[in-house]
């Protein structure tokens, strides 16, 4: 007793994206990672995206008692990242190095198969002129000793300078990444 319509899959695709905003849309991956010595994504875009989170699978360092590290960059031009312990702080002890929130130098993570981190870390706000926060969230290490370690979501750091964020690297505190695969994902602006 009513009119039937139909659309073609692609513009319910399209219709979704512009109109309903806010989902969460893959950008990019590393790829299988093999002895690499860090693993950067520059695909930032202020006009799509408001955060970003990355997946980190079977992340693994090369070196036994090794922890991870991130920096991030605000560079336009060749995407050089800080490193300096005042450029960023952390939430607990004051000013650092960048490092995935929860643990420092004393934090052994294995090297062998099965051990090293997998979860998640975000980028919140990361292109304004504020300070750009960066959490690890839902995660898991394995360390040296067998011992399951538990990420909890109030770890991270805050960027200091007052810029707009538009790169990050990912690497171990000494020797290469061994393998795995880090997923970079956008969260569609609303």
């Amino acid at each position: 007793g009513g009119t039937n319509r139909k659309a073609t899959m692609s513009r319910l695709a399209t219709y979704m994206g512009t109109k309903i905003g806010g989902g969460m849309e893959f950008i990019a991956s590393s790829g299988a990672i093999s002895n690499a010595a860090t693993v950067s994504f520059t695909q930032f875009d202020s006009s799509k995206y408001d955060s970003y989170e990355f997946r980190f699978i079977d992340y693994l360092p090369a070196t036994n008692g090794a922890y991870p590290i991130a920096r991030t960059s605000s560079d336009t031009s060749n995407h050089s990242y800080d490193s300096g312990a005042s450029d960023y702080i952390w939430k607990i002890s004051g000013t650092l190095s960048a490092e995935f929130g929860a643990f420092n130098s004393n934090l052994q993570v294995g090297s062998d198969a099965g051990e090293g981190f997998s979860g998640l870390l975000r980028i919140l706000n990361p292109h304004t002129s504020t300070y750009t926060r960066v959490t690890v969230n839902d995660g898991m290490y394995l360390d040296i000793n067998g011992n399951y370690l538990l990420m909890a979501s109030t770890r991270g750091f805050v960027r200091k300078e007052n810029a707009q964020v538009n790169a990050i690297q990912f690497f171990w505190s000494s020797g290469n990444i061994a393998s795995g695969e880090v997923i970079m994902f956008g969260i569609v602006n609303s």
